[in-house]
């Protein structure tokens, strides 16, 4: 009995054991669950919070990336802070002198500016000397100040009054009498009253000055013109159509000569698009000349989607290097294009991963490591500015690879969550590294495809003011108008004269006074007369490298 007794006990104590081992295994497996679990809401709870900061960054904090390196930078070599493409400036003795300011030294007025006089005299009563009574006669006169007077715009209606010609002597003498009338200059819009000027107007407003067709017909109405909105639409969309379409055509063939270019694109909402809801994106795609360029041409084009096959057909009689952004359509273009990636693009992921963490954290973290060595980058960069392409090609070689690599060493190693921002910023490094690399093999080449980014903004300016497009003809000829207005820009043109030298030349084209071939109205033209360009004391130079600004 004893012995049963003893071998149940036994039983029953396996059972319990096993029992205790199952339930702890179960445990254990709950509790790893339950581990996993914690972690990913930890980690989804590091997004939200990366994500709401970075929000409140945007929506509050300053648009600026630019960044201040202090003593315990990453490079803190002498090399990072000097200027090696700056002259040593040339010590020169300036004598002491009192000048009186007028204004201040940033505001600039033109040489050719008309100059009104008014001078104040004394009335005669009172040109008496007051010590001995005599007259007083003008010894001199002295400039106290100069002003900058406006004048408002003046609408003109310009009758055109046409001579008829005939022969007294057939009169007189013939059944039959010749009349000769003298020829006239074609319109700029066939049946309508608007001149070049008008038109002109109009478009260097809205696509220049971003001044919607409802705020410029409220400008009229003060004017006492009551000149509607549809009107100055058609009008824009007619002289687009007819006169701007055949210029835009060369420009194009012109840029796709070039074996470097840019490219971006960006959103546009038309209303009244078939096929699609008003509320739906469309895109405006912009390709341009990079700095080599001589003359710079700058194309918009209107389409429907941000679909890969609208680059490929734009570009398709055009090979050699394009940058882009990270977008992959681009990638997805043919293999004599070389896609170039934009080093901007890298530093803007791990900026917005360093502004995501709080102030005290942000000094010597990582996602600070990494813009800073983009800094560098781009520090290198501006040293080697002033250089030939096959001297800056040269210093890129010795200096901007070794720290590429040292860049990309020290990325592999990170180990980043891989939806948090830093995470982000390390995938786009190493899934962009080939287009990233690919600035090193040209010197033609830039580091950043800000210049797109910069010359797309007149339309992102534009957009916030009139929102929309009504029609795609409205879309396209808005693409229009915004090449030849930022091309004439980026080449020291003023836009109203220019468009108005079209706008008059155009519609006679080849007629005796008037420019003989389409040619002769691209860019670079010696036709272009010379009251069309700003004078170059007066224009303003947009920086090359504005990554700190954009």
């Amino acid at each position: 009995m004893r012995v049963s007794w003893y071998n149940r006990s036994m039983e029953t104590q396996a059972i319990s054991l096993e029992n205790l081992i199952a339930t702890n295994q179960e445990l254990l497996a709950k509790n790893e669950t339950l581990t996993a679990e914690n972690e990913q809401l930890r980690q989804r709870v590091q997004w939200f919070m990366e994500q709401i900061k970075l929000s409140q960054k945007n929506r509050y904090g300053s648009s600026s990336e630019q960044t201040f390196h202090d003593q315990e930078s990453l490079f803190n070599e002498a090399e990072f802070t000097a200027d090696l493409s700056a002259p040593e400036p040339k010590l020169t003795e300036v004598k002491a002198h009192i000048r009186k300011r007028t204004r201040l030294t940033t505001d600039k007025l033109p040489e050719g500016l008309p100059v009104e006089i008014v001078e104040h005299k004394l009335p005669d009563e009172e040109r008496v000397c007051p010590e001995c009574g005599g007259e007083m006669h003008k010894m001199g006169t002295e400039t106290i100040r100069e002003d900058l007077k406006v004048i408002p715009a003046q609408m003109v209606i310009v009758k055109h009054v046409q001579a008829a010609y005939s022969c007294r002597c057939c009169e007189a003498e013939s059944d039959h009498v010749p009349v000769i009338k003298a020829e006239t200059p074609a319109p700029v819009i066939s049946g309508g009253f608007a001149a070049p000027e008008t038109v002109a107007h109009i478009a260097t407003q809205k696509y220049m000055m971003a001044s919607p067709l409802y705020r410029q017909e409220q400008e009229w109405r003060q004017n006492g013109i009551l000149l509607s909105r549809q009107t100055m639409s058609n009008w824009l969309i007619k002289a687009s159509e007819n006169w701007l379409t055949p210029i835009y055509e060369r420009m194009k063939i012109r840029l796709c000569e070039h074996t470097v270019a840019h490219a971006d694109e960006t959103v546009l909402q038309v209303l009244k698009e078939p096929g699609k809801a008003a509320q739906s994106q469309s895109r405006m795609w912009m390709y341009r000349t990079s700095g080599e360029a001589a003359t710079q041409i700058v194309l918009y084009e209107y389409q429907p989607d941000r679909r890969y096959e609208h680059p490929r057909e734009f570009l398709r009689n055009f090979s050699g290097y394009l940058h882009t952004d990270g977008y992959d359509g681009y990638h997805s273009l043919p293999d004599d294009i070389i896609v170039v990636g934009c080093w901007a693009h890298m530093r803007r992921k791990f900026f917005d991963a360093m502004t995501a963490l709080s102030k005290d954290k942000q000094p010597g973290s990582t996602p600070a490591k990494g813009v800073e060595y983009c800094d560098k980058l781009f520090q290198l960069e501006k040293q080697f500015s002033l250089l030939t392409s096959d001297e800056r090609l040269k210093e890129r070689v010795s200096r901007s690879r070794p720290l590429v690599d040292e860049f990309y060493r020290w990325v592999g190693q990170l180990a980043a969550l891989p939806k948090s921002l830093l995470g982000n910023a390390v995938n786009y490094a190493i899934s962009q590294r080939k287009y990233l690399e690919r600035y090193l093999l040209d010197g033609r080449l830039e580091i950043s495809n800000n210049r797109a980014e910069r010359t797309i903004k007149p339309f992102v300016i534009g957009r916030k003011n009139w929102l929309f497009a009504n029609t795609p003809n409205g879309a396209k000829a808005s693409a229009i108008y915004y090449s030849l207005i930022v091309t004439a820009l980026e080449n020291g043109m003023r836009p109203f004269e220019y468009l108005t030298w079209i706008f008059t030349n155009m519609p006679n084209l080849g007629r005796d006074g008037y420019v003989a071939a389409i040619k002769d109205f691209l860019p670079g033209s010696d036709s272009i007369p010379e009251n069309i360009f700003v004078p170059a004391s007066m224009r303003v130079k947009s920086g090359k490298y504005a990554w700190e600004e954009s």
